[in-house]
């Protein structure tokens, strides 16, 4: 599985770091996040890309998993 920090980046730099790992043919992939936008934006764009997401909180981050 592939984890991504993406803690202090705004968008779109969670969006494109998640678009350059899925290049790897990924099944399962997390990111982590640390604001509203960024959910929103990674979360959009892994359900076009085919992902079942999944948003857990954790303090006041949130991981974003997405499987295939």
């Amino acid at each position: 599985m592939n984890t991504i920090d993406a803690r202090g980046m705004s968008c779109p730099q969670p969006v494109l770091m998640t678009k350059n790992a899925l290049k790897n043919n990924l099944d399962t992939i997390e990111i982590l996040v640390d604001n509203e936008t960024a959910k929103g934006n990674v979360g959009r764009y892994l359900s076009h890309e085919g992902f079942a997401v999944d948003f857990q909180n954790q303090d006041e981050d949130t991981l974003i998993r997405g499987r295939k």
